[in-house]
């Protein structure tokens, strides 16, 4: 144990800070791994509705919205998706 203030000042203060250096790697890369999980997720699942001739995500809804006020007619006898559909991911 140093005898000199500095010098334990110095040895008190490197193990909060190698500690939090760790940690913070740590949670860096969990954050980035779990972002890049995510993203490859996305992709795998728009690439499936492509092959499974399903619009992308989030579009079915704006293709519905656009085709009611283009006919208000049309709009309130629309037929909405059918969401129990096999082939249709969770969202």
């Amino acid at each position: 144990m140093p005898e000199s203030w500095w010098g334990n000042a110095i040895f008190s203060l490197v193990p909060t800070i190698v500690l939090g250096l760790i940690f913070w790697m740590v949670m860096r890369m969990i954050i980035r791994g779990d972002r890049t999980a995510r993203m490859e997720y996305d992709r795998i699942e728009a690439e499936e509705r492509i092959k499974m001739g399903l619009p992308p995500r989030g579009a079915a809804p704006a293709a519905v919205a656009e085709a009611a006020s283009a006919s208000p007619a049309l709009g309130a006898s629309a037929p909405t998706p059918d969401r129990s559909a096999p082939g249709d991911l969770p969202k």
